[in-house]
């Protein structure tokens, strides 16, 4: 690692820190329905929304009629979809004649649009028309990301209010958090990237010939608009097969570190809007914190292990500045290390160098900060309900070790609540490894796997880990373009997606229930570093002790066998 190297983290956590308090405040405004500086251009188009809709805003819902809105709308979204992806082929804006998709195609990249996946087996600009991309799949983005928000908001509102079923009316919460939050920020980040030369027409694409003679295709498209929600919703679908590695959509190492603040700056700032809501920002910061701790670890582990290179290739002096394999020379191993980090972190999925081609340590990193939940940050709304989940496992384990009931912000966790934690926690789990274990023992298994030996099994457990945990980067080491995985794929990203949220939904509905406990001299403080670092061991023990018979076997032996000169291609 060099100093220079270390700079650029430290200026990107700092810019990011100095954006979070302002973002969380102005979404705490929207949540709550109060007047904010964009209200007289946008309340009347808000309020039509309502009319045209038929919606009351001021009706709010029980966390069963909450759930129920928001799986309606998710699936009739779903479907929307997969029909228009059927039926693409005879739509306008197609000036490359783009043909329908498959069933299991179909089937996949609606349902991974549609649970904020964008998990993507296809090549964008060989298979999606421009009105696919725009009417089915960015649409999507913005969609997908309003609900994890929202359910998010929700989940807080269990906290935040006391003697009461009501969590909230979701098309409500869905409505100002798509006109308030995302689309302004869209607008805005998509001219910024225009003007920084990401790409934005309806142009058929553009024949060259090159010095050589021969002929090049130069894709187009409508990119600019698509790659600001791309990274603002987490959603990280890109455009072109290339995602953030392609010059039209993240040109320049300005660009990159621009799509980076974006992937981190809705949820950062919802840790904020959490404090606000509860009415103590302290709890708020206490949750960035543990985020921050876990997210430094992981930059810095993946760093060094991509700044030392394989030590293999290193002692003949081909690797001599580290592991550029798969890497952009317009960003380097420093910010190929942290956009590695950020996007899996986050559940966005958006990648700007190949993960296949990580060192075993550095591809290690990823794949457990999926399996942590992506609760590091994590994905719009599914971070901090994700992080939430784990604050009340760690004071319930703390309340074990005292002998006293649970409390957090002055809400008793009893049974219910704990039940439908772990229920959350485990559908993860059983979703990664059920379907990895049964996949592995398919015949047709071997000829999908890029490598053999360890390095193939952690291609196969990062397809389902990043399916299940709505993250939709790949290893780009396996052919998943199969109907086997394309279906099995599809049914990880709703499970992982709805299975987690349901229960969530069910303990916020009881917690909203309860009566306020006042605190006294033996409520254990959840603001301050004890708590902080209470909650990052809950986190990491979660984590390892559920996955670390699979990172044995895959990342970790790939590493020592690395070291003793044995490599797999």
């Amino acid at each position: 690692m060099t100093g220079n190297g270390i700079l650029q983290i430290a200026i990107f956590f700092a810019v990011l820190l100095a954006l979070t308090k302002p973002m969380g405040a102005f979404m705490a405004k929207v949540f709550s329905g109060e007047r904010t500086f964009i209200h007289p251009v946008l309340r009347p188009v808000e309020s039509a929304i309502y009319r045209l809709c038929g919606v009351n805003e001021t009706v709010e819902q029980t966390w069963k009629q909450y759930a129920g809105a928001m799986l309606v709308f998710s699936a009739v979204g779903i479907v929307f979809t997969y029909a228009f992806l059927r039926l693409q082929q005879w739509f306008p804006l197609n000036p490359q004649g783009f043909g329908n998709l498959g069933q299991d195609l179909a089937f996949n990249t609606s349902t991974s649009f549609g649970t904020n996946t964008n998990w993507q087996v296809y090549s964008g600009e060989t298979t999606m028309s421009y009105l696919s991309q725009m009417a089915a799949l960015a649409t999507h983005n913005f969609w997908s990301a309003a609900a994890g928000i929202v359910v998010a908001i929700a989940f807080v509102r269990g906290f935040a209010r006391h003697s009461t079923r009501l969590l909230g009316n979701f098309w409500a919460d869905f409505t100002r958090c798509t006109l308030y939050i995302l689309l302004p920020l869209s607008i805005a980040g998509a001219l910024l990237l225009c003007s920084q030369g990401v790409i934005q027409n309806l142009h058929p694409y553009t024949k060259a010939t090159t010095l050589e003679g021969a002929i090049q295709t130069i894709p187009q498209g409508p990119v600019a608009s698509q790659e600001a929600i791309k990274e603002l919703g987490t959603n990280g679908g890109g455009f072109f097969n290339a995602n953030s590695a392609h010059p039209f959509e993240n040109p320049s190492p300005f660009t990159n570190f621009v799509e980076m603040i974006f992937i981190f700056l809705i949820p950062a700032g919802l840790t904020y809007t959490f404090g606000k809501m509860v009415k103590d920002t302290r709890q708020g910061w206490a949750l960035f914190a543990a985020m921050s701790v876990l997210w430094l670890a992981g930059v810095f582990v993946v760093y060094g292990a991509e700044q030392a290179g394989n030590p293999n290739i290193t002692r003949l002096g081909v690797q001599a500045d580290g592991n550029m394999e798969g890497k952009e020379v317009r960003y380097g191993i420093v910010n190929s290390a942290l956009f590695t980090v950020i996007t899996t972190d986050a559940s966005c999925g958006a990648v700007n160098n190949a993960h296949d081609s990580l060192t075993p340590l550095g591809g290690l990193v990823p794949l457990v900060n999926i399996e942590l939940g992506e609760v590091v940050f994590g994905g719009v709304g599914s971070g901090l309900y994700g992080m939430l989940l784990f604050a009340v496992l760690a004071v319930f384990l703390a309340g074990l070790m005292v002998g006293r009931t649970p409390e957090y912000l002055g809400k008793r966790i009893e049974q219910k609540e704990v039940k439908m934690m772990m229920l959350a926690v485990l559908v993860l789990a059983f979703t990664i490894l059920g379907f990895a274990a049964v996949t592995i023992n398919a015949r047709s298994t071997a000829s999908s796997l890029g490598n053999h030996g360890p390095h193939g099994l952690s291609e196969l457990i990062y397809t389902y880990t990043s399916a299940a945990g709505n993250n939709g980067s790949a290893f780009g080491g396996i052919n998943a373009a199969t109907p086997y995985f394309n279906t099995t794929i599809g049914l990880a990203m709703l499970m992982g997606r709805f299975l987690m949220m349901i229960p969530l939904l069910a303990a916020a509905g009881s917690l909203a229930q309860k009566k306020l406990v006042p605190v006294s001299a033996g409520t254990f403080p959840t603001h301050g570093p004890l708590f902080v670092t209470l909650l990052v061991g809950v986190v990491v023990i979660v984590g390892a002790l559920t996955f670390f018979p699979a990172l044995s076997l895959g990342p970790i032996v790939e590493h020592f066998l690395m070291q003793a000169g044995r490599l797999w291609s």
